[in-house]
């Protein structure tokens, strides 16, 4: 298995760490907020750790 360099870092890992909290902590949260403010949460939590790869990927400065 293949580790790629974002995953080295620790701000990677902790972004990692706090999804899974906030997948974890939204499962007691009522169904009606289901499709509003849990799925939001969810994005959120997943965009951290995305936005730290896809940013470890460019290679110049104009990315």
């Amino acid at each position: 298995m293949k580790i790629y360099s974002f995953e080295k870092l620790e701000c990677w890992q902790h972004a990692r760490r706090l999804a899974v909290w906030v997948f974890a902590s939204t499962q007691s949260f009522p169904t009606e907020e289901k499709f509003g403010l849990v799925s939001q949460m969810h994005r959120a939590a997943i965009s951290i750790a995305s936005n730290i790869a896809e940013g470890t990927s460019r290679k110049t400065y104009k990315d």
